[in-house]
């Protein structure tokens, strides 16, 4: 993969959680399910599918979603917020 396409993944990450955990790892399909699980985590789908997805990336991650969770509630600043 070209090292282009895996910083721009790093770039769609919204928390410093989920940018931590994609710079550990360059595996397209999982960048695409912590991308995911981060976009589900601020704004919750009602879709069954989706709910499910997250469901199984929450179960498979647990540390990591709560970690996303408390980023995003506010208990720990994004990384925009952070940066002086």
């Amino acid at each position: 993969m070209p090292i282009s396409a895996f910083t721009d993944r790093l770039n769609f990450a919204r928390t410093e959680a989920v940018r931590r955990a994609l710079s550990m790892n360059q595996d397209a399909v999982t960048a695409s399910d912590l991308l995911f699980l981060e976009a589900w985590e601020a704004a919750p789908m009602a879709d069954i599918a989706a709910t499910l997805r997250a469901g199984q990336i929450r179960r498979a991650n647990p540390a990591l979603a709560a970690e996303i969770r408390a980023e995003l509630s506010g208990k720990r600043p994004l990384s925009e917020r952070a940066t002086p």
